[in-house]
């Protein structure tokens, strides 16, 4: 008699399915996902992080075959099992984004960074939108968005606990200490970036912003929720004509502190210098809505203004 075929377990499947994702068969992947996700469920013992990772497995090979509308499914389960997952917020984001539901596609890419501010996908995603809604809606398009979720320390604490059980550990940094991508900074790194920030300032008092920017990168090493240590190498680039680097640091500073006057006027000056009126116009409002009677911000916007 034939042996009869052993039963492949959930992460059996899910493993093929992830070769087979890597190959490009998108639609075989996603039918292992399916089977895979029957199969975790028919064991009763459902974790909702393995779960959520399949959802998510799954949204992605749907997306990659042009199926948004399942992908966007998918990635709402995945996100009611596991909220804020960063995968399914950005898969999500990508899904709305296809289909011109851009609002939608910019809150997932603003609440991605705001559980991870060094997400280069979520920065081009968000810049992207950013521009597609001011040519929809103009400048008052930010009013028309649904309400951004507001993630947690707690909440980024444990997704970042989850995501170093999921990897190798961190690499070892020069002074012995191991520090989590995205996790909180112990208050020994909060102190080392703080001395290192100190360092920086005093060389752009100098004028050295070389230097200066090399003292606030590795200050944010150590501490990379630092909002002024992003806006003073912004500065520093701004002095350097290094328009494309402002603009990078100002969006990690307004994806910690989205009132951050500084980075949005750093920014402004940015657009400006890259011929991006539009979006130099958009910041500055926003700056100006934070404090109105920002004299810098006004004269700023008055002289681009004039350009138009």
């Amino acid at each position: 008699m034939p042996q009869k075929r052993r039963s492949r377990s959930w992460m059996e499947l899910k493993q093929v399915g992830n070769d087979c994702f890597k190959k490009g068969q998108y639609g075989e992947a996603a039918d292992l996902y399916s089977q895979a996700i029957k199969e975790l469920e028919k064991t009763g013992k459902m974790n909702p992080e393995d779960l959520s990772i399949l959802y998510s497995n799954r949204a992605a090979s749907y997306l990659k075959d042009g199926n948004c509308g399942e992908c966007i499914k998918d990635c709402n389960v995945s996100l009611e099992l596991v909220p804020f997952g960063v995968k399914s917020l950005l898969r999500r984001a990508a899904a709305y984004e296809a289909l011109e539901r851009y609002r939608l596609a910019y809150i997932d890419y603003k609440t991605a960074l705001q559980v991870d501010c060094n997400i280069p996908a979520a920065h081009d995603g968000t810049n992207r939108m950013t521009k597609v809604l001011t040519e929809v809606d103009g400048l008052s398009w930010r009013e028309k968005l649904p309400p951004i979720p507001t993630v947690s320390l707690a909440v980024k604490e444990r997704l970042a606990q989850q995501a170093a059980g999921n990897t190798k550990p961190p690499a070892q940094q020069h002074n012995g200490s191991r520090q989590t991508h995205g996790s909180a900074p112990s208050a020994q790194n909060i102190k080392k970036g703080q001395i290192l920030k100190e360092e920086g300032n005093a060389l752009v008092k100098k004028g050295e912003h070389q230097k200066a920017i090399e003292k606030y990168s590795q200050s944010l090493k150590h501490n990379p929720t630092e909002v002024t240590a992003y806006t003073n190498r912004a500065l520093c680039y701004l002095s350097l004509k290094q328009y494309k680097e402002v603009i990078r640091d100002c969006d990690n500073a307004l994806a910690i502190d989205s009132s951050s006057v500084k980075a949005l006027y750093r920014r402004a000056q940015a657009h400006k210098e890259l011929k991006d009126t539009k979006t130099c116009i958009e910041d500055l409002n926003s700056l100006l809505k934070v404090e109105p009677k920002n004299t810098a911000a006004l004269k700023l916007l008055q002289e681009v203004q004039k350009k138009k």
